[in-house]
């Protein structure tokens, strides 16, 4: 039975593959454009991109992204006006969604193994819309708003520990300092997390991974790659799990029947977030692609801010992998 309910709730970690980050729907900042270009004095590690030519020949392959519907203009400038989806979109990932012609893109993807992801990602869009929407679908109908505030609280002041350290690691105390704050004040006054004091306080939420910890020490341009269960990340967020593993406070639990249940209501509590993108998604000619752009886009927005020190205060500042590291349901077998 241990076995059956494990895999089980391993299914669930598929709520975020085809999504890139968490939402804040509520309070959406505007839309910032993302400037890749890496500073002077700056290191840049690639893993092996291909020369400018073949990326060039990449690009002009790639699948075009586009909405089935043209939104409305605007009678005064004679733009398209954004959509609701659209809004969305530029509030999670940092500027306007992938158009057509590329002209909304910061810089071509760097997808050489679009192949193998595109299977992968069309396996996690099944889990996701098999299993992860519908659970969300009924945890944000049967769960009042109040309540899923606190557990969407409770989760994010867990993950202190990991964005404190790599605070550190960038060279940031005062951010750090920050963190600690704010993790010791919600984790007291907050009752363990479930209200959140320190941003009434003004004390920022800011939330870091040691990906965005190995691309602000040089490694800048790094392959997409799309993992089972995972989602989207780089080959330098793949290695930056390693780093973020033995920060986990959930991961520390060794009993099974308290910790899985825990990630997986994570894992629902995250995908309920992501809803607001839904409609976007299912209107893209290019579902696939949207995801990947969207999610380099962010990716790419959020290590420039940290290279440049404009760290993000608010919601939005809660940007994290798709799947945190803490919200694996994996048994310890070794106990």
């Amino acid at each position: 039975m241990n076995v059956v309910r494990t895999l089980s709730l391993l299914l669930l970690v598929a709520l975020l593959s085809a999504c890139a980050a968490k939402p804040a729907r509520d309070s959406a900042p505007a839309s910032v454009a993302v400037d890749s270009t890496p500073p002077a004095d700056a290191a840049v590690v690639t893993d092996a991109p291909p020369p400018a030519a073949a990326q060039a020949d990449t690009v002009a392959d790639a699948p075009v992204v586009a909405s089935d519907v043209a939104p409305p203009t605007t009678e005064a400038t004679g733009d398209a006006a954004p959509t609701a989806a659209e809004d969305d979109f530029a509030a999670l990932y940092g500027g306007p969604a992938p158009s057509a012609d590329g002209s909304n893109s910061a810089q071509p993807s760097y997808d050489p193994w679009e192949g193998f992801n595109r299977r992968v990602h069309a396996f996690n869009d099944v889990v996701d819309r098999a299993v992860a929407r519908p659970l969300a679908t009924a945890y944000t109908k049967v769960v009042p708003r109040f309540a899923r505030t606190g557990v969407t609280n409770f989760f994010s002041n867990l993950r202190a520990p990991v964005t404190i350290t790599n605070q550190l690691l960038q060279g940031r105390p005062g951010d750090a300092w920050d963190s600690l704050g704010r993790f010791l004040i919600n984790s007291t006054v907050g009752i363990g997390g479930l209200f959140d004091p320190a941003s009434a306080g003004g004390v920022p939420r800011r939330s870091e991974d040691f990906g965005q910890t190995l691309g602000a020490w040089g490694w800048r341009n790094s392959r997409y790659v799309e993992l089972p269960f995972f989602g989207p990340r780089t080959v330098r967020d793949v290695f930056g799990l390693a780093g973020d593993i033995p920060l986990s406070p959930i991961r520390t639990i060794e009993e099974d029947k308290v910790r899985i249940p825990l990630q997986g209501l994570q894992l629902v509590d995250m995908r309920a977030q992501l809803m607001a993108l839904d409609d976007i998604r299912d209107s893209a000619v290019d579902e696939y692609a949207l995801t990947r752009d969207a999610w380099l886009q962010r990716r790419n927005y959020q290590i420039e801010n940290d290279l440049r020190g404009k760290h993000r205060r608010g919601r939005d500042a809660e940007d994290t992998d798709p799947i945190p590291v803490d919200a694996m349901p994996m048994p310890n077998w070794g106990n």
